[in-house]
């Protein structure tokens, strides 16, 4: 089974990762967790150069193609081998947020990046997506509280540093995806505590087919 997890900055994604990971393995599932970008020590270096708000000026086709330079190395070396072992993977963000965040907000075709998608994955999909949404002002504050604290990297916030509109631009493009794919993507509400959205998350997988 193939997991992913999407939102927009401050969502609780990360936070929310090891839950499900933790919830699973108590029925007997094998779980392998990991993200995007920076799933494998190549990935690391890109993510580093995607993330870092050094790289504001970053051309928008340029981003795209780093994501999906490193979601091939991903696919290829972590995910279809992990899948293949009968592996339950947690993916923390994957093609679903290049299709939002470059296509949606960026402005880029999304036909264009569906179609490298495609060539990549070929049919490698996600099972199931949590989607947790939650309007950008309360994601954008719980983000920059994490930085402040320290519980977030400082040299990753260059999403963060997007004008609310972006953002904005973000969560439609995602609720739009669950419009689409409403059999796929599953929308949380994000907005409460994280023990409401861990025991939303965990209804959601005890309702899936197979589930021990």
């Amino acid at each position: 089974m193939f997991i992913t997890l999407e939102g927009i900055e401050g969502s609780g994604k990360s936070t929310q990762v090891p839950h499900i990971a933790r919830h699973l393995e108590r029925f007997g599932y094998s779980c392998l967790v990991t993200k995007e970008p920076g799933g494998t020590a190549v990935g690391k270096k890109i993510r580093a150069i995607l993330l870092d708000p050094g790289n504001a000026g970053l051309d928008a086709m340029a981003e795209l193609f780093l994501y999906e330079a490193d979601r091939a190395q991903h696919a290829g070396r972590v995910i279809r081998p992990a899948l293949e072992a009968k592996k339950t993977v947690i993916c923390d963000r994957f093609a679903d947020s290049t299709v939002v965040y470059q296509g949606a907000a960026r402005g880029i075709s999304v036909g264009i990046i569906e179609e490298i998608n495609r060539m990549i994955l070929g049919d490698l999909k996600p099972d199931i997506t949590f989607l947790l949404d939650l309007p950008p002002e309360i994601g954008l504050s719980r983000a920059w509280r994490q930085i402040e604290s320290g519980l977030r990297r400082q040299g990753e916030s260059r999403f963060e540093q997007e004008r609310i509109r972006f953002h904005e631009k973000v969560r439609q493009g995602y609720l739009a995806l669950a419009q689409k794919e409403p059999g796929r993507i599953r929308v949380i509400d994000a907005s409460g505590s994280q023990k409401d959205v861990k025991s939303a998350i965990e209804a959601e997988l005890d309702r899936l087919p197979g589930h021990k």
